[in-house]
């Protein structure tokens, strides 16, 4: 994988290289499709941003998560303690994450739903995630070849969710990271609306190369959301089967309630248990079918009739 021309691409411009790298990836692996829908693409071209890992974000989210969250630094360090590494600390460290937009046939088949997930959607949830796994090795082999170090934490023996009594937290959120790479907001629904969209997957990796943060252009962490700018839209709640969501956010434990409980009871009584794959069939409903399912909605005061 490595070779002189992707070290001068990469010291030219280790953004615009990572980026590049990271879409050619995406847009040419076979790991990037559903061989049960006619090998049918899982994610668009997604999008790539950065992060400074000692940004003080990544401090904040320790009172904004917990204790518990860890930091990139920390995240490689783990790395380095790992491995029974004596090399020296970074002196700086980076933060890559992506975000992988779910194709339009995927979101079109869970517009229809009203209850359930569509058997597309749950496909693309379980092989979607195998496939972020698959990237995220790939952009750690790339750094590898040009001899940085990286880790992916989500993939890290350290990586767990944490049963809090507001529902599971995990010590590496993505949303959270993706924010602070600047490449989106969050939601009523506890999603995140990128300007590609909420109906997304996104992963990230932490390296000891020195890469130029992405700015993040958002007033604030819900900018966003028309419901937290404006009062406009409670499309995601009234999507939601579980009535998990209303103004006051996303009840977690209603629900996981209802997608470890009652949904497959639900798809058993419509005879639609068949073909569904993974821990829980999904959800996602509330992704779809929404202003903001691929794009940032327009704010009801920058609509023209």
């Amino acid at each position: 994988m490595a070779s002189s021309v992707n070290r001068e691409l990469f010291e030219a411009d280790p953004a615009a290289f990572l980026d590049r790298s990271i879409k050619e990836y995406v847009a040419r692996s076979p790991g990037n499709h559903l061989q049960s829908f006619d090998g049918d693409c899982i994610f668009d071209e997604p999008l790539v941003g950065f992060a400074d890992g000692d940004d003080a974000i990544f401090q904040d989210y320790k009172s904004i998560i917990g204790d518990f969250h860890v930091t990139p630094r920390e995240a490689l360090e783990k790395h380095f303690d790992s491995k029974g590494s004596s090399q020296e600390r970074p002196a700086q460290v980076s933060v890559i994450s992506f975000i992988l937009p779910v194709t339009y046939e995927t979101r079109l088949s869970l517009r229809k739903e009203t209850v359930v997930p569509s058997l597309r959607w749950n496909h693309t949830r379980w092989h979607g995630q195998d496939f972020i796994n698959e990237l995220s090795r790939y952009v750690i082999a790339l750094l590898d070849s040009l001899s940085y170090q990286a880790v992916a934490p989500e993939l890290s023996d350290y990586f767990e969710s944490i049963n809090l009594p507001g529902g599971y937290v995990s010590n590496w959120s993505q949303r959270h990271i993706a924010y602070a790479a600047g490449l989106g907001t969050f939601s009523l629904n506890d999603g995140f609306i990128t300007p590609k969209g909420m109906a997304m997957r996104c992963g990230s990796v932490v390296t000891d190369a020195i890469i130029p943060p992405s700015p993040r252009v958002y007033k604030d962490h819900f900018a966003n959301c028309l419901f937290y700018s404006d009062g406009s839209c409670q499309r995601c709640a009234e999507r939601c089967p579980a009535g998990a969501i209303s103004e006051k956010g996303h009840d977690k434990n209603k629900c996981l309630e209802f997608l470890f409980v009652k949904q497959k009871k639900i798809l058993k009584e419509l005879g639609r248990d068949e073909g569904y794959i993974g821990r829980y069939q999904g959800c996602g409903l509330c992704q779809t079918k929404v202003p903001c399912e691929a794009r940032i909605p327009p704010k009801t005061r920058d609509k023209r009739t």
